[in-house]
């Protein structure tokens, strides 16, 4: 025990004592090589490499590398092939940059650290960008460098001038001024040659145990690998020292030397005898000479190598095609990390690579194999680092394999993947905006207290959340990321609620994983990721039209048009269409359920509500929709129904009791009530599905009837209800009485208009005064008694929201003030007026009406459009008409000072003169009259026009021609062109808008009494004392349902076995359209050029092996001889085993033996490997 811990203690002081040894520290100017400057450390072999990692990472603030690649190969210029060129210059540079790597050479200019250089230079000449870079650091001995006397006696922060030499022979060469960092050993001890090549592996053995992160929330332990590019003999005993420290090795076959060794003996180690070794030996390096003790020596070290594969990947750049090199490292990484566990737990770290390299196709092949079994809590640190980013294929890998979004995503990690939003981002403006607001909100409420926790809370939480998506959805996303309440508070405890924000259980799990991440993804505008999200949740069409209506105006806010761009192009209302499409296809009545049932996780909301609100315009242009709105529209009535048969039910409402109009019977069961049914038959699915209030209160009358009168009354009471309860006779009932109305103020205004009182008003004005009372009660009703949970300021908004609202509250205003200027003497004339006005008013709001026409609907949206155009074209015209008028106008009357002659020729005469109306007898002198005119206007003749001055005449009439020209011609014919082009763009589309107008129509009259004004008032007064009374909250049900539980879990099951129809015949579409065909083409032809490389290899590897076999056979052929002569000294010699393999004419491995003499020597060896 005292032995261990004198050891111990020994050891910390060693440790002690390495970490003060001194060093220095400087930079390199490379004279001949422009500004090129690089950062040097020179330290003794024997430090300890914890030194030189603080060195680099806190003194020379590098970024903690995410890999390490140590280059070891051929440090003497040698013929490089092109594809090892382009190997190492673009593949390894590639990889570096993309992984954030570390390149450890040897830093002299020569062999493969010389092309390393060149392909940094022109990587950095290449970037644009100075995070971007490739960090390349050189270690060698100061023994070894060309000029080494000058960093010799360096002192400490100094810089030092070094001219590189590129002409050096060896065996000393110059720094690579490519480099950017340099560690330079100083070998203390001329005794110990390898000091450097032992600091480099401890320095690698050290990183290889640090840990870091890449781009996500969790560490990793630094990768270390050493990528084998050619090498010679000794280079066998660097490989055998890094296996030692269980570093893997890439070893690229085909570049020469070394590294085409071992891959010739890599899957034979039966083959790997000295001979075969002397061979190989001689191939790669024909001009040394190998004693027979080296060979022997570089055998074993070989036997010691291969031994150790699942420490070694070859790769073959030239057999195996198109793998990049960062893929080939990661499959190495992988691939030493399998030989020794098949614990999930020792594949995170290659795990977590491959998300920070995106290479979602080797964590596939290599990691989920099948090979471990992965659980939900293993993954969830990976996970996370897939979401924040943005890697969805990795997500969906993940949760195939074992991942469970319900048991990972807590309100915790919710609001972490909120606070690691990019800055840039415009949820993260939105989010910032919403903190400052809250931080300021509860600093005036909780003061102090407040302050001291600010720095303990994260930068934003899940209510800032809520209040940014409630600025996009409105009530659609009421409630959430809030406590929910329960049992009953006091008044103070709800006022303060209101205040503040509930605090949420972060540990809790979030009820609806898929929705919370899919909202997430939307608002970030990672639309790939939503995708998925929305493929994996339920009520897709309601999730769909919520991202819609989040894009839309998250489009308005962004500043960037290529953000913009994307977000308007992310189809999602396509998407619900498509859905909804593929529902309705399948059954109709579910489909229609689907419109209206309110949605679980949305707040209650139904779709229809949330396509309104995000102005999913094809969407209700969808059949599926317009067939509903058509059944709502009809109510209970057939839809087939003519208007002729309507019109003469709504005058004789004796025919409705007829077969004259049809009328779909709902009949109930009796002996069981509707709320305890079962759901499994289609008819009571219907029954429940499209089931009303009124339906429920006939049920209840056909079972209380006990005679034939009742059922009687019964049948007239419900018929009567239907027929004049349908938003169609509704509607009919208010156009017949707005044309009443209409003609009503018609006669007052031009018939019976009486003087002020007390001669008027007449009797029938104070009935038109009632009619617009009523009306303007109405209109009070839509506006603030639609929805309680809202204030009266947003329902106001809301109101004026709709152009025809605008109008009705303009025709309301006028009247108002029409009406109480004719009750003057004074202002009589001025009443008049303004009524008159007003009735223009009243009668463009007929174009609403008719909007519900198929054929007028649609043009009515093309002359709405062209409006705009004339606006347009006004404009212009007004620039040319203020030109021209005051013109003429200064040239023909200069002495006219009367304001109205001034605009009557200003702008009233240039309009009249567009349409043809030119007045020749002022402009022309030659038609003028002056017996018409005055020249003075002092003349008794006030009001008659002033005489036109004659002077420049001439220019006058140039100036008429050429505003007749611009005018009539030019901005005629663009208007006329204006037209067009608006008319072509709009047809299209104009069937779309008429039906989305024709979805707000219906609902108008949906909710709308009965009656129609002035009789309206009974409704509004019924509606009035039914809140006084009975005290409760009495609406119509505003196309939406609420259905039962088994129902309405049927309803979403249903969706999503529709949805997952729906994508399962866009992945069929994906794989037959072209450019899948190609990549199906392309990936087949390369597996069979992979499996014809790997044809070669086993041909060549059959033809060795019948070589070993016909060998074998002929040894034991001659020892049989020899046995059966009881003869043990055999004059007929063993035949070579070179022999055999020369039968091969394409593989020649193993050598002859080079001198007779010593051929019994050599048998006798070849007999113990054999034997062995």
């Amino acid at each position: 025990m005292e032995d261990t811990e004198a050891k111990l203690y020994s050891n910390d002081k060693e440790e002690a004592l390495r970490r003060e040894l001194p060093y220095c520290t400087g930079e390199i100017d490379f004279m001949a090589s422009g500004k090129k400057r690089g950062k040097f450390v020179k330290v003794p072999c024997a430090i300890h490499p914890g030194v030189i990692f603080d060195i680099m990472i806190n003194k020379w603030n590098l970024p903690a590398p995410n890999l390490v690649v140590s280059l070891v190969g051929e440090e003497e210029n040698f013929q490089m092939k092109p594809w090892l060129r382009d190997t190492l210059r673009k593949g390894l540079v590639k990889a570096t940059e993309s992984t954030g790597a570390w390149i450890f050479t040897s830093a002299l200019r020569v062999g493969i650290t010389r092309h390393i250089g060149q392909a940094v230079q022109d990587h950095t000449l290449a970037s644009t960008s100075a995070r971007v870079r490739v960090i390349a650091i050189g270690i060698t001995s100061l023994g070894k460098i060309q000029h080494g006397e000058i960093l010799d006696n360096v002192k400490n922060e100094n810089l030092v001038c070094y001219k590189s030499d590129d002409n050096g022979q060896g065996p000393l060469y110059s720094l690579d001024n490519n480099h950017s960092h340099f560690i330079l050993v100083d070998q203390i001890n001329p005794d110990e040659p390898d000091g450097t090549t032992k600091l480099r592996l401890t320095l690698e053995k050290h990183i290889s145990e640090q840990r870091t992160g890449y781009g996500g929330t969790g560490s990793i332990e630094i990768p270390v690998l050493c990528l084998l590019v050619n090498g010679g003999p000794k280079t066998l005993e660097r490989i055998c020292r890094g296996l030692e420290n269980f570093a893997p090795w890439l070893i690229l076959a085909g570049s020469g030397g070394t590294a085409d060794i071992l891959a010739a003996v890599m899957n034979e180690p039966q083959l790997i005898v000295p001979q075969v070794v002397e061979k190989q030996l001689k191939e790669k390096f024909p001009t040394e000479n190998f004693l027979w003790k080296d060979i022997l020596h570089w055998t074993a070290i070989i036997q010691n190598i291969v031994s150790q594969q699942h420490l070694l990947t070859v790769h073959s750049f030239e057999q195996e095609g198109s793998d990049e090199l960062d893929t080939v490292i990661l499959k190495a990484l992988v691939k030493a990390c399998k030989s020794h566990s098949q614990e999930a737990q020792e594949y995170l770290d290659e795990l977590k690579l491959a998300v920070a390299w995106n290479r979602v196709d080797i964590a596939k092949s290599e990691i989920f194999n099948g090979d471990v079994e992965w659980k939900s809590c293993d993954l969830e640190e990976v996970m996370m680092d897939a979401l924040v980013n943005d890697k969805p294929e990795f997500v969906k890998l993940f949760i195939d394999n074992g991942a469970n979004m319900y048991d990972f995503l807590t309100y915790s990690r919710l609001q972490r993947l909120y606070c690691s939003i990019s800055r840039k981002c415009l949820l993260y403006a939105l989010l910032l905006k919403k903190h400052e607001e809250s931080r300021l909100t509860l600093a005036g409420i909780t003061g102090q207290q407040h302050k001291e926790t600010m720095d303990v809370c994260p930068l934003f939480t899940l209510h800032e959340v809520s209040r940014v998506l409630k600025d996009f959805l409105h009530d659609a996303c009421k409630g959430f990321y809030q406590e929910a309440k329960q049992g009953s508070k006091r008044k103070a405890d709800k006022t303060n609620a209101k205040r503040l924000p509930g605090l949420l259980d972060m540990n809790q799990k979030s009820e609806n994983p898929w929705r919370d991440l899919f909202l997430w993804a939307v608002l970030q505008n990672r639309h790939k990721m939503a995708n998925y999200f929305w493929a994996m949740g339920q009520e897709g069409v309601a999730a769909a039209l919520v991202a819609c209506k989040i894009l839309k105006d998250m489009s308005r806010l962004e500043t960037e048009a290529e953000v913009a761009r994307r977000m308007k192009e992310a189809k999602y209302d396509q998407l619900a269409l498509e859905l909804f499409s593929e529902c309705y296809h399948n059954s109709e009545e579910r489909a229609f359920a689907l419109l209206v049932r309110k949605n679980q996780y949305w707040s209650k909301t139904t779709c229809l509500h949330l396509a309104t609100e995000a102005d999913a315009k094809s969407f209700f242009a969808h059949d599926g929709v317009q067939a509903f709105l058509t059944k709502i529209w009809w109510g209970d009535m057939s839809t087939s129904t003519p208007i002729l048969k309507l019109i003469c039910g709504f005058w004789c409402p004796l025919l409705i009791y007829t077969n004259l109009i049809a009328f779909s019977e709902q009949i109930q069961p009796k002996n069981e009530p509707e709320t305890f049914r079962e759901v499994e038959s289609l008819d009571t699915e219907r029954t429940l599905l499209f089931s009303k209030d009124g339906d429920r209160v006939d049920v209840k009358l056909e079972k209380q009837r006990s005679s034939e009168n009742i059922a009687w009354a019964t049948f007239m009471f419900t018929r009567w209800k239907k027929f004049w309860s349908a938003p169609v006779t509704v509607f009919m009932g208010n156009v017949i009485m707005y044309f009443a109305f209409l003609f009503l103020f018609t006669y007052v205004l031009l018939l019976d208009f009486k003087p002020p009182p007390p001669e008027g008003p007449s009797v029938k004005e104070i009935i038109l005064y009632f009619w617009v009372f009523t009306l303007v009660l109405e209109e009070i009703r839509q506006s603030f008694f639609t929805d309680e949970d809202m204030n009266l300021i947003k329902k106001f908004k809301l109101y004026v929201e709709d152009n025809w609202n605008k109008c009705d509250m303009v025709a309301i205003f006028l009247f108002i003030i029409g009406v109480t200027c004719r009750m003057l003497n004074s202002t009589f004339q001025a009443g008049r007026t303004v009524l008159a006005i007003d009735f223009m008013v009243f009668t463009l709001r007929l174009i609403h009406i008719f909007a519900i026409h198929k054929q007028l609907g649609p043009k009515i949206i093309i002359v709405e459009r062209m409006m705009k155009d004339v606006f347009f074209f006004l404009f212009f015209l007004s620039v040319w008409l203020i030109a021209y008028g005051v013109t003429t106008q200064a040239l023909l009357h200069p002495d006219d000072s009367r304001v109205e002659w001034i605009f009557r020729r200003v702008l009233y005469r240039p309009y009249l003169q567009i349409f043809g109306q030119i007045p020749l007898d002022e402009i022309d002198t030659s038609r003028m009259r002056l017996e018409n005119c005055t020249s003075t206007l002092k003349s008794p003749q006030e009001n008659s026009p002033l005489c036109s001055n004659t002077y420049a005449n001439w220019l006058v009439i140039l100036l008429l021609v050429t505003f007749l020209l611009v005018t009539n011609v030019l901005l005629m014919n663009l208007l006329i062109a204006m037209f067009s082009y608006t008319f072509q763009v709009v047809q299209g589309n104009a069937d779309i808008f008429w039906k989305f107008q024709r979805y707000n129509l219906i609902v108008e009259y949906h909710g709308r009494p009965a009656l129609a004004p002035p009789f309206i008032i009974i409704s509004h007064m019924h509606l009035i004392l039914r809140r006084i009374f009975k005290k409760m909250e009495h609406k119509k049900e505003h196309l939406e349902r609420d259905l039962p539980d088994s129902l309405d879990q049927k309803i979403i099951t249903w969706e999503v076995v529709q949805k997952e129809n729906y994508l399962a015949n866009l992945e069929q579409k994906k794989k037959e359209s072209n450019e899948e065909r190609l990549k199906k083409t392309f990936n087949k032809v390369d597996n069979l050029s992979k499996y014809f490389s790997g044809m070669k290899e086993q041909e060549k590897r059959l033809r060795s092996l019948e070589s070993q076999v016909n060998y074998c056979s002929a040894v034991i052929s001659s020892m049989a001889d020899t046995l059966s002569k009881n003869n043990l000294l055999c004059n007929r010699p063993v035949p070579k085993y070179t022999s055999f393999m020369n039968t091969s004419t394409n593989q020649t491995i193993l050598p002859e033996t080079s001198e007779g003499k010593e051929h019994t020597e050599e048998s006798e060896n070849d007999m113990m490997y054999i034997d062995n």
